[in-house]
């Protein structure tokens, strides 16, 4: 906690210490006065954005009533403007800015000067997002860049409540998760490697929430609480991101507190015992002082069931709020501080039988023999049957949560930002890792605590009339506290061992367990910036760099447990070979420096080239899972450490309007990953354990189009699709794949497919809207929909035939009323097809040959009622 005050103690010298007394004074003076009788009429007033932080160089254009503009100025520094107008009478005031809402204000100056208006600039979010990568407000469609941006109203409406479903909507986004904590979201096809996650690594896609890194991926399973909008950037962000993020980065913008008083409530009820409660309210505390508070809480039956619990599986049981509280202390500084807590409670999550893959070992060490000798019979073969007879209880339970400053200071025409944040992830599991209904594996549970310290402060200046500077400087601090144990029962020594008399011997296995200690720090410190060079009027360059150091330690001990007491070396080996007793430690470091070069070419007014050639690294990483050890039971220590990995990326593309109302994109990539951090088995000591390694080249390349059209006020669409070919190009002594169990220890697969990437994926959307009169209040009928493809995808770390997830798609439609300003009631229905298919497909742990796998979600259906009390409103 001392950490957190030192850092927040910085924030504050930092950003309100960056007044001059100048400008502290002019924040004092009163805006311009009313003009003496003598004087010219005018206007006056202040812009502001919605957050009420003043807006500096800002158009404000007074037309008269032929639609001519008269005269038109720009607001000053303090965000205040002053229109001087050659004679009384009735005028438009018209305030506009790309990306923003255009303000349009009838005054009528024929009875003398009126007093000082207040002019309010709000997002405009089907085309703006706040591109994070380069820190200042701008459309997207504008931006050197390729990304998309999801609107919370969207969000709700499409039920993607999480960012499991958000892959519904984003096609290049990939989202895959036997748990929270076995959780890994990729961007084009990079991510986390495919797997048991191991904490000792970064992800190459980061998670942000109103500017703060969210360090684990299981924040991705929450529930999203109060969102204004989604952003998903792709491509290395190092020069804009405080984290490193080398794949991309998907960051979440809550509504902010404001100044009208508001409460906003959504209840959805459906199939499955689905339930879901939303609300949001938002209170303003004085002229300076806002607060928003936002709840959210899903629950839905399991989709699985036990047969041996006799209960469901994998079943939603989430709780999460969020409070905010803003202080604008000034025209020129605002404050936001932040809590929020998210609670998870599921059964879950299990695995179901899928098959059965003849591998080269001998038939007594293969699936069918083993489990005849034990009598064994799962419940189905067919997983879409849904059920399974795991006799070990599951449980995913987490609470992840934190707090956050941020505060924002505008000096003259630049802003300055400090975001300051700690935040907390406790683990809780059990799982049943043979998946089946025999005593193998009878204890599997990892629990963790995991802290995270991180500041953040950005500056946005203009440097000249063609330059804009954008940077900063990241501090992070990380500390986990792990535990693992893992405990083998009666059936363990059949399943795992090849059964010689002496592996037959009576409880050698059953109860035979290990416990392990995991403790690791992390710290990382960067400098990023970025300036924007406008070269007259149709080319901009903008040259990158990031500065970048990491360190992590590790202290890594397991000891082994029960089992048969014996002091036979032989029968002692043959324990060891399952689970074996390891200490080691591990303290590394890496420094680099990378940066991009972006070129953009605006052809026209609505259509733009560009181009981008970037350089990223994904942090060195730490084997946090045991490593393998040598011929004498020592751990081998290189191993305990994993290189970072080195990304090489172009980019290029085009972006159109090529009519009112539409924007069609395209784009083109390579992206190159040396020393790619990839998930290998140790079948020398140890059948249940696997750890990171370094494959030599990764090559990711793809081509992306995406489309917007609105139809008139009634119909609008959305579509994208993406052509991805993501290979290992050099990977020589990768792990064979589940086929070939019992041949070859490691395998060239260079030249094969990366685990997780369709190399299609597409999505669609549409909404038709018609006016309607409802109860005397104007409102419009409307009727949606959405689709996806993903074609068929490797779900092994190593290609196997029998572990390619089958193509599918997916198609989900709404239909209801909206009135008044935020109520709509709409009854919904999702996989219409109710298509049979798979998330993901594993080996079981044992090597015989048995495969599992997770179904995808059944057909649901459903009802939404959405609420909203504010001014001018009610139903």
């Amino acid at each position: 906690m001392h950490s957190f005050l030192r850092l927040l103690s910085l924030s504050l010298v930092l950003v309100v210490g960056a007044a001059t007394p100048h400008e502290a004074a002019a924040q004092l003076s009163a805006p311009p006065s009313a003009d003496t009788p003598s004087a010219p009429p005018a206007v006056t007033g202040v812009v502001r954005d919605s957050a009420g932080l003043v807006m500096p160089g800002i158009v404000v254009r007074v037309v008269g009533d032929d639609g001519r503009a008269v005269a038109e100025t720009v607001s000053s520094d303090s965000g205040e403007f002053r229109v001087d107008l050659p004679r009384a009478g009735r005028y438009q005031v018209h305030v506009a800015l790309e990306g923003f809402e255009p303000v349009v204000r009838a005054v009528d100056l024929s009875t003398g000067d009126l007093g000082p208006l207040e002019i309010t600039m709000a997002p405009r979010l089907s085309e703006m997002v706040v591109v994070a990568a380069r820190r200042m407000d701008e459309a997207l469609q504008a931006a050197p860049m390729t990304g998309a941006v999801v609107e919370g109203e969207l969000l709700n409406d499409a039920g993607a409540f999480n960012v499991n479903r958000l892959r519904e909507l984003v096609p290049t986004v990939q989202f895959f998760s036997t748990n929270p904590r076995n959780s890994s979201v990729s961007i084009r096809g990079l991510g986390l490697p495919f797997g048991l996650t191991n904490d000792g690594i970064d992800s190459a896609v980061g998670l942000y929430v109103d500017g703060v890194f969210y360090a684990r991926s299981a924040a991705a399973t929450l529930d999203l609480v109060d969102v204004d909008r989604l952003e998903v950037l792709r491509g290395p962000q190092g020069a804009g991101f405080g984290r490193n993020t080398t794949a991309g980065a998907i960051s979440v913008v809550s509504k902010r507190p404001g100044f009208t008083r508001e409460v906003e409530g959504e209840v959805s009820a459906g199939s499955l015992g689905f339930l879901q409660m939303k609300s949001s309210v938002n209170v303003p505390l004085g002229q300076r002082v806002a607060t928003r508070v936002s709840f959210s809480g899903t629950s839905r039956d399991g989709l699985l069931y036990n047969t041996t619990s006799r209960s469901a599986l994998n079943e939603m049981n989430n709780l999460g709020g969020r409070a905010q509280l803003l202080f604008a202390a000034s025209d020129r500084f605002a404050l936001v501080v932040a809590a929020d807590h998210t609670r998870q409670r599921p059964q879950g999550f299990a695995q179901v039988v899928a098959g059965v893959a003849p591998t080269l070992r001998p038939a007594n060490r293969q699936y069918a023999q083993i489990a005849a000798d034990l009598a064994y019979a799962p419940p189905s073969f067919n997983a879409f049957d849904r059920v399974t007879d795991a006799d070990t209880a599951h449980q995913s339970h987490q609470d992840l949560g934190g707090l956050s400053l941020t505060l924002e200071r505008r000096v003259g025409a630049s802003t300055l930002t400090s975001i300051t944040a700690w935040r907390y992830w406790n683990w809780d599991p059990s799982n049943d890792r043979d998946f089946l209904g025999l005593p193998i594996t009878t204890i599997s549970a990892n629990p963790s605590k995991q802290r995270q310290f991180t500041q953040e402060v950005r500056y946005v200046a203009p440097i000249s009339r063609t330059m804009i500077f954008s940077g900063g400087v990241f501090a992070f601090a990380q500390t986990i506290d792990s535990s693992g144990r893992q405990e083998q029962g009666a059936a363990a020594a059949r399943f795992l061992l090849a059964p010689t008399s002496a592996a037959l011997t009576p409880g050698l296995l059953d109860g035979y367990g290990q416990v392990a200690d995991i403790q690791s720090e992390s710290t990382a410190g960067a400098l990023f910036g970025q300036l924007e060079w406008q070269l007259g009027r149709r080319v901009t360059l903008i040259p990158g760099v990031r500065v970048n150091h990491d360190r992590k330690a590790l202290d890594y001990d397991s000891q082994v447990y029960g089992g048969l007491q014996t002091v036979d070396p032989a029968l002692i080996a043959l324990q060891r070979s399952v689970l074996a007793p390891q200490v080691y430690s591990a303290d590394v470091a890496d420094t680099n420096v990378t940066g991009q070069l972006t070129a953009r070419v605006r052809l026209h007014e609505a259509a733009h080239v560009y181009g981008t050639a970037s350089t990223a690294v994904k942090p060195v990483g730490l084997n946090m899972n045991g490593v393998p050890a040598d011929a004498l039971g020592r751990p081998i220590l290189d191993a305990a450490t994993v290189k970072p990995e080195r990304v090489r990326h172009v980019e290029g593309g085009i972006k159109t309007q090529p009519i009112a109302g539409t924007t069609l994109n395209l784009a083109v990539f390579n992206t190159d990953v040396h020393d790619f951090q990839a998930n290998v088995v140790n079948a020398g000591v140890g059948v249940l354990r696997g750890y990171l390694a370094n494959a030599d080249l990764v090559r990711v390349r793809g081509v992306e189009l995406d489309g917007t059209a609105s139809v008139g006020r009634h119909l609008s669409l959305f579509g994208a699709a993406a052509w991805t070919d993501a290979r290992y190009a050099r990977f020589v002594d990768a792990p064979a794949p589940l086929e070939q169990t019992g041949g070859p220890q490691a395998i060239d697969i260079s030249g094969q497919r990366l685990p997780g990437v369709p190399e299609w994926a597409l999505s669609f959307g549409a909404e038709a809207r018609r006016p309607v009169t409802l109860l005397s209040r104007s409102g419009e009928l409307f009727a949606g929909g959405d689709t996806s493809y993903r074609s068929t995808f490797s779900s092994s770390a190593t290609p196997s035939q029998y572990l390619n997830v089958p193509g599918y798609g997916l198609a989900n439609v709404r239909a209801g009323v909206r009135w008044g300003n935020g109520w709509a009631l709409s009854v919904w229905c999702r996989n219409v097809a109710n298509r049979d298919y798979f998330e993901l497909l594993s080996a079981q742990p044992g090597n015989s040959g048995l495969f599992v796998g997770m179904p995808g979600e059944p057909r649901t259906y459903g009802v939404t009622l959405r609420m909203a009390l504010r001014p001018e409103s009610r139903p």
